[in-house]
């Protein structure tokens, strides 16, 4: 996105106005797994790469607005989002357009709900997004931190590998030589003199080409490409019960591609059915042909391992700072600026329950393309996983820009 935030001038909050109704989100009937860093940063294949078109500027998918149109702005306990906050900060307070505002927000009364809002309303304006198709209308799908159960060496019941960066795996960034591919990498290898696509994950398995690779085996295959999809996940380990993190080390450029669409569009599953859970049955009860599902979605992530020093602190996201459960989201680069502050009118998973809250935008994923479309951490564990797995919402979205830089008003 070429708008980058920069830091506005402490200036009253505009007059309040009656907020205009919007349609009620409603639950999107679409089979698309939870993704999130699992293929974080943005990546593509060797072929052209998926990016926002050279013609999109901020006015096609961006319509200024006030707080007062941000339905249940009021209702939201703002000191909830402020971990995030001040996450964001960590990354981007040495940056020139956020030292001000991250000066600003370190002298903020983290107990005062009132304070927070005035520094919020003070520094920001907010714009909904807008697909370019001018639909304002999106989707909301959730992800998740896994726990699995694993160990060092393959034994027992530990027989699927989770695998490190491959030597001979080509990251190329593409902003060097053409600065408008800004967040978007291509992945490859060497054949020869030239560059051409990494393996498949097909090719990965069946040619048996990440021997060496492994560093943790688990129990459970579908688990394992879940948390590929998730992008990163905790193991405890046996014998001895220590927990580690895996997390999102890098991926092989093929695109993420949903097996729930895929057994959807060959009549396994209805689009009702094609959430974690439904495909994680259909899975069990289809044993002969497990490996063509997990074929179906031909992107592989490589994982690194990673000690847990705070355990109720999520995994970095792509803009490398824990993320907040239920506080951040993952989002298209392309659009909204990494450690921006989005507002968000969904609703809680399956259900009409009004999901209304100030969220920080600190992650991508390979699935989460379009202006008007967010991943939604729900944090850590089985409950989460229940969330995220089910969450499949309309959505609506305003991300506050500073003052600086906000469009003129309608």
């Amino acid at each position: 996105m070429a708008t980058i935030l920069l830091l506005s001038a402490c200036v009253t909050p505009p007059p309040q106005k009656s907020a205009p109704s919007l349609p009620v989100p409603v639950t999107v009937p679409v089979p698309a797994e939870v993704t999130s860093t699992a293929q974080s940063p943005v990546t593509a294949p060797v072929t052209t790469p998926p990016v926002a078109p050279p013609s999109a500027k901020p006015a096609d998918y961006l319509r200024s607005a006030s707080f007062s149109d941000l339905p249940g702005w009021t209702e939201d306990d703002l000191r909830q989002s402020w971990p995030a906050m001040l996450a964001t900060c960590q990354a981007l307070a040495k940056r020139i357009e956020w030292q001000e505002v991250c000066r600003l927000a370190a002298e903020v009364n983290t107990a005062d709900e009132a304070m927070v809002r005035r520094y919020y309303e003070s520094h920001f304006i907010p714009h909904q997004l807008r697909n370019l198709d001018g639909n304002l209308q999106g989707m909301a799908t959730g992800y998740y931190e896994p726990l699995l159960r694993g160990a060092r060496s393959r034994s027992g019941p530990y027989q699927t590998a989770l695998y490190r960066v491959p030597e001979d795996l080509l990251s190329i960034e593409m902003n060097v030589l053409y600065p408008e591919l800004k967040n978007m990498r291509l992945r490859g290898r060497v054949a020869g003199n030239k560059v051409v696509p990494y393996f498949s994950r097909a090719e990965l398995v069946s040619k048996n080409l990440l021997i060496g690779k492994e560093f943790v085996w688990v129990d459970n295959p579908i688990d394992a490409f879940f948390l590929q999809v998730q992008g990163s996940g905790r193991v405890v380990l046996e014998p001895g019960g220590e927990i580690i993190r895996v997390a999102y080390a890098d991926q092989n450029g093929h695109p993420y591609k949903s097996i729930g669409r895929y057994l959807v569009d060959r009549g396994e599953l209805s689009l009702e059915q094609a959430s974690m859970q439904g495909i994680k049955a259909w899975y069990l009860a289809n044993p002969a042909r497990q490996q063509e599902l997990l074929n179906a979605n031909p992107s592989f992530v490589f994982f690194k391992e990673e000690k847990i020093l705070d355990p109720s602190k999520g995994p970095k996201g792509s803009l490398g700072v824990p993320l907040t459960p239920q506080r951040s989201i993952a989002v298209d680069p392309q659009f909204i600026p990494l450690g921006a502050p989005v507002f968000v009118s969904t609703t809680q998973p399956n259900s009409a329950i009004p999901l209304r809250r100030l969220v920080l935008a600190q992650d991508t994923g390979g699935a989460i393309r379009n202006p008007v479309r967010a991943d939604f951490f729900w944090g850590f564990g089985d409950e989460a996983g229940e969330l995220a797995g089910r969450m499949k919402q309309g959505l609506f979205m305003w991300v506050l820009l500073p003052r600086s830089l906000a469009l003129p008003q309608n």
